[in-house]
């Protein structure tokens, strides 16, 4: 595919269906559903979803007390390949219905939308993206720690480890470890060993903090924190193999920042605040 041919055109949807039907077309939404906890879905999400008549979810992953109390009809994608879910989606879409795509965490992270936008595009079906709370930033709040800390780290860098899915040879963990930032890996750990060996060669110190935390924000929440030289064996004795979130870096320490903030600093004057003399 050309670079010139990547520039979607997004199609607006037509307020009837012919002339003189009554029939409203809605745009697909695609829907993040959040990390887990039925509470952290947006009130938009929520609304969409309760005014939907066909949601397809991501039953693996979503959990199904989500879907309490909707009235349209529920289409778990779990088990589908990509022209299943389409079909889905575009025949409800044609019979007028307003149609829910919902997706784990925030849909622009590792949610495969692009090619079901690609779709809807080439279909001239309109759409429309919601974005949820990623269990990445979920993770971060489970911790109770800032991802950017002054003098610390102010990058974040969200990635994975390749596996059946490749990953550019440039963005290796052993490249990206290189910058020693805050680092959250998802999808990964399953090779907890590999990720550590690739952490440690890349860059980072042994004793620099790691944690895991696993199904974040559901009832079988679990939080594992340890430093890399120790982060693998730990997780090994918890028997965590999927659907967990490895986090890395010095903001994880338990200690106070090096560094004030200056946003708050009584010294330092902003549009709405004067420095203190």
């Amino acid at each position: 595919m050309s670079s010139a041919s990547c520039n979607f055109t997004l199609p607006s949807a037509p307020s009837r269906q012919g002339r003189g039907s009554q029939t409203k077309r809605f745009p697909v939404f695609f829907v993040g559903a959040g990390p887990g906890d039925p509470e952290l879905i947006t009130v938009k999400g929520e609304r969409l979803l309760r005014e939907a008549d066909c949601i397809v979810y991501t039953g693996s992953l979503v959990p199904e007390a989500l879907l309490a109390g909707v009235s349209g009809m529920v289409h778990n994608s779990a088990g589908l390949n990509l022209d299943e879910v389409m079909a889905l989606v575009t025949s409800a879409w044609q019979h007028g219905q307003k149609v829910v795509r919902l997706h784990t965490g925030d849909p622009s992270i590792y949610g495969a939308i692009n090619e079901q936008i690609a779709r809807l595009v080439a279909a001239n079906i309109p759409f429309q993206v919601v974005p949820g709370v990623s269990s990445a930033f979920a993770s971060a709040a489970a911790l109770a720690t800032e991802l950017t800390l002054p003098e610390v780290s102010q990058t974040v860098i969200i990635t994975r480890r390749a596996g059946r899915t490749p990953v550019p040879e440039r963005e290796s963990l052993v490249s990206l470890a290189s910058h020693r930032a805050t680092m959250l890996i998802l999808l990964s750990i399953g090779m907890i060993d590999q990720v550590v060996t690739e952490l440690l060669s890349g860059g980072y110190p042994q004793d620099t903090p790691a944690a895991v935390v696993e199904k974040v924000s559901w009832p079988e929440e679990r939080i594992i924190r340890g430093t890399l030289a120790t982060i693998g064996a730990q997780v090994k004795e918890a028997g965590i193999t999927k659907t967990a979130i490895i986090a890395v870096g010095k903001v994880l320490a338990s200690c106070p920042p090096p560094a004030l903030s200056k946003l708050y600093d009584r010294h330092f004057a902003h549009g709405f605040r004067d420095a203190a003399r």
